[in-house]
Formats: structure tokens, C-alpha cells, sequence
């Protein structure tokens, strides 16, 4: 059984167990629709059973399909890694860096990768990007190899580095009642329209554990799955908000949002990378974890500079052209 079973069956396999539709598996694959249609039919004649049926518009799997699919993954997988270390010990370091990052990473993130790939121009990247539960998901399946976000999980065995500082804090428009307050604590907030992220993102979870630690009610004002959005809530006045200042980092320097007056705003927390801890991690993504742990917080706070000199540039322009259609109109 399964002694027929070739590569390009269980990478047409793998794709539709991943995207749950032929259609988008033949369009990831390059493949026309029958074309992968055939790879299924001839890996289920090789399995002796169906591994898929019809589930409305797409496809689910069977029972032996979901044995399948995580197989299918582990030997995909394997089979990638062959190939890095193959041409690593030919003197080529090359690849794919699989990276997954919360949703609120991938604000500082991209300039890293671009570091990193300026470093090593042969190397892939597919950054894939959710809310925390999404990337723990991701990391658990092997469908990354790294995994970036503000907390190690705990119910995966993982082995995680800090590589960066993470501020986070509560935030309001400049005009908000409350920025008048002096030192405003948590219980003030109950009655603000608390603006935050939704259950299963990192943000939340912090945000629930410092209202519990602190022994006071969390009431959310709104809740919301985008970070953009809850920003341009918050700074159009609608509420007060709990975020990553890494997100922010732009509003906060344009005066649309600021930090509340309060005792220990923001939170100093860390930025982990992260892979699992029964796992050795390929070449590629190894090499990306040590450049974070070398360069990350030096490149993420040059970041931060240069936007900073580039907001008081253009401010310093502004502020020289009123100027100058004063003198005009005098």
C-alpha cells in the first residue's frame, strides 16, 4: 500500500487539505483543476480509500484523509529541508524562511526580513500572518518554522528567544477628558469606551492579565480584529485604546494618539521567535533567529530614529512655510 504514492500526489494533496477547494489548490500548484483532480484520485487508488468528499462549494477530508494530510506535511516538509541542507553543503545558503507573526509584528517585522535578505539574497521568504491562536495553529502543524509574537504559548513545547523589547500602553486622542486626569488607573477606565483587539490575539490576552493581576472588572467598550482600525477609532476620540506601540508608532509621533498619564504606561514586555522544542529548525530559519537575537532591537529602534528625524523634518517644513506665507501677506 502507498508504494505508488509520488511527490506530486502528495503535494497536490497537501495543498487542497490546506485550502479545503481543488480550485485553489490547482492555482497555488500552477496546475489546471483536472490536473490535480487526477493526482487525488490516483493517491486515493494508491491509500485503498477515499481521503476526500464534497463539502459544499469545496472539500473536506475523511478520516483517512486527515491521517493523510499530516504525513503528506511531515514528508513535504522533509523533503524541503533535504534539499536546503543539500545545497548548504555545496557553499549555498538558500532556502525558504518560513516565518509567522501576529498580526501586531508585522509592524516592525518587515524591515528585519528586509535586512536579513540583504544579507542573504538566495533565500526565500513566506511570512504568514494571524492573531495569536492563528499562529500557534500554524507553528503546531509545521506550517511555519518560526513563529514571532509577544508570549511563548503554553500549551506547546516550544524554544523561544527575546529578541526586542515590546512596549505596550494605553492610548487616547490628545482631547480625550482623561488626558487631563491626573495619573488615571485602571478602574477609571471602566466607563471610557475601552477600544481593544479580539479574544485569541496577544494584545487581549495581556490586557486580560493585567486587569486580573490588578484585582479590577475589564469591561471592553468595543472590540475589534483590526489594529488599524482601533487606532483610528481611538484617535478620532470614540475610546481609549490598549495597544502595541509598535503599531502606533506613526500616530504617536504625528500627536493623533498619546499615551495616558498613567502609573507604568506603557508595559515593557519582549518580542519572542520562537520554533518547537522537539524540532530541529533548517539552516535558513536558524540563521534568521541568530540575526534576530544579533541585530533585531538595534534595527527596530533605527527604525524608530529615523522615523522620529523624519517627523520633525516635516514639521520644521511646515512650520517654515507658515512662516513663510506670513511674511508674504504682511
Amino acid at each position: 500500500m502507498l508504494k505508488n504514492a509520488t511527490f506530486r500526489q502528495l503535494a497536490a494533496f497537501h495543498a487542497v487539505s490546506r485550502l479545503g477547494s481543488v480550485s485553489r489548490a490547482a492555482s497555488e500548484l500552477h496546475l489546471t483543476q483536472p490536473a490535480v483532480s487526477i493526482q487525488l484520485k490516483l493517491l486515493e487508488e494508491s491509500a485503498g480509500a477515499p481521503l476526500l468528499e464534497r463539502a459544499g462549494r469545496g472539500v473536506r477530508l475523511t478520516a483517512a484523509g486527515e491521517l493523510m494530510a499530516g504525513y503528506a506535511a511531515r514528508i513535504l516538509e522533509l523533503w524541503r529541508e533535504a534539499g536546503d541542507e543539500m545545497a548548504a553543503q555545496q557553499g549555498l545558503f538558500s532556502g525558504t524562511l518560513r516565518v509567522g507573526a501576529v498580526s501586531t509584528a508585522e509592524y516592525l517585522l518587515p524591515p528585519l526580513l528586509v535586512a536579513f535578505a540583504g544579507q542573504h539574497p538566495d533565500v526565500k521568504m513566506k511570512l504568514q500572518v494571524g492573531n495569536r491562536d492563528e499562529i500557534v495553529r500554524m507553528l503546531a502543524a509545521q506550517e511555519v518554522d518560526l513563529a514571532i509574537m509577544g508570549r511563548p504559548p503554553a500549551e506547546l513545547k516550544t524554544t523561544a528567544v527575546a529578541f526586542a523589547k515590546h512596549p505596550m500602553g494605553f492610548l487616547a486622542s490628545p482631547t480625550h477628558p482623561l488626558m487631563a486626569r491626573r495619573k488615571p488607573a485602571l478602574a477609571d477606565l471602566v466607563d471610557a469606551n475601552l477600544l481593544a483587539r479580539e479574544r485569541g490575539s496577544g494584545t487581549r490576552t495581556t490586557l486580560e492579565r493585567l486587569y486580573k493581576e490588578a484585582g479590577v472588572p475589564l469591561r471592553i467598550g468595543s472590540e475589534l480584529s483590526s489594529n488599524e482600525a482601533l487606532k483610528h477609532m481611538c484617535a478620532a476620540g470614540l475610546g481609549v485604546a490598549f495597544l502595541s506601540l509598535h503599531t502606533c508608532a506613526l500616530e504617536l509621533e504625528a500627536g493623533l494618539l498619546q499615551l495616558l498619564p498613567m502609573a507604568g504606561n506603557p508595559l515593557q514586555r519582549d518580542w519572542y521567535a520562537m520554533h518547537l522544542a522537539a524540532r530541529r529548525l533548517p539552516q535558513v530559519s536558524a540563521a534568521f533567529r541568530q540575526f534576530l537575537a544579533d541585530e533585531g532591537q538595534g534595527l527596530i529602534d533605527a527604525q524608530l530614529q529615523a522615523l522620529s528625524a523624519g517627523t520633525q523634518a516635516r514639521r520644521s517644513s511646515a512650520a517654515g512655510l507658515h512662516r513663510a506665507k506670513s511674511i508674504r501677506g504682511s
